[in-house]
């Protein structure tokens, strides 16, 4: 399960703006590497909404079912708030029911003629 914890408002590229919904995932432990010890965490992401402000308002303590997954994605710079410290990454993290089809990617096909009937007249397969 997911919630809705928050939501922002974002500018489209023609200026006009819409709203995104920041969900959270549930609590995770996570062993620390520097310090060995184990620290709560939550990974949130954020989805698109073709909601109004009162309504993303209302939505927030909603929960949904789904996750929020890791998704490997082209690198891209991103600056730590906390520190300051810029890094590169090169996942994001998603928000995914687990029965959601993604659109396939396109591959370029190209047909053998030679398997269709030049005669006009349907034949049954061998």
């Amino acid at each position: 399960m997911v919630r809705i914890i928050n939501y922002k408002e974002r500018q489209k590229e023609d200026g006009t703006s819409f709203f995104v919904l920041e969900l959270q995932g549930g609590i995770e432990m996570v062993l620390s590497n520097v310090t060995g010890n184990f620290y709560a965490t939550a990974k949130r992401a954020f989805i698109p909404s073709t909601f109004d402000e009162m309504t993303c308002n209302g939505l927030i303590g909603t929960e949904m079912p789904g996750s929020i997954i890791k998704e490997d994605c082209e690198p891209f710079e991103y600056v730590v708030k906390e520190t300051g410290e810029e890094i590169t990454m090169s996942h994001r993290w998603v928000y995914t029911t687990g029965n959601a089809v993604k659109p396939k990617q396109e591959h370029n096909v190209i047909a053998n003629s030679d398997v269709f009937s030049k005669n006009g007249i349907l034949e049954p397969a061998m």
